[in-house]
């Protein structure tokens, strides 16, 4: 079973909910601003995913912006994302779907089914 982790007025992540059951994929679902990924888990998602800490963060969101990230996100260290990303949320790029192998964050159907296909 998968984690999925979406922030339910996200209509990105409803999609992303819609691909997963109509193509019967079970799934843990959970809501991003109840329940913060942990920076054990970000660090974790980042190792398996092969992907940098700055592929997380939510480069479109109010959160982000608002926070001024843009530019001081190259400057940061993985300690200083991980703090600001597992604190908020909203600076996290959603959905997320964790599999037993690899993070895909953001949703773009045709990675997403790519993935799945491989696993068939």
């Amino acid at each position: 079973m998968y984690l999925f982790i979406e922030y339910p007025k996200c209509s990105t992540c409803k999609k992303a909910k819609k691909f997963l059951d109509d193509n019967a994929i079970s799934y843990q679902d959970r809501n991003i601003v109840l329940e913060n990924p942990t920076k054990n888990e970000l660090k974790e998602w980042a190792k398996i995913s092969n992907r940098s800490l700055k592929s997380f963060f939510n480069t479109s969101g109010l959160s982000y912006r608002k926070l001024n990230l843009k530019d001081k996100i190259n400057e940061m260290s993985d300690d200083e994302m991980l703090d600001l990303l597992s604190k908020d949320g909203m600076l996290v790029k959603r959905p997320i779907l964790v599999t037993e192998d690899t993070v895909l964050s953001g949703f773009k159907e045709q990675d997403w089914e790519n993935y799945l296909e491989s696993r068939k």
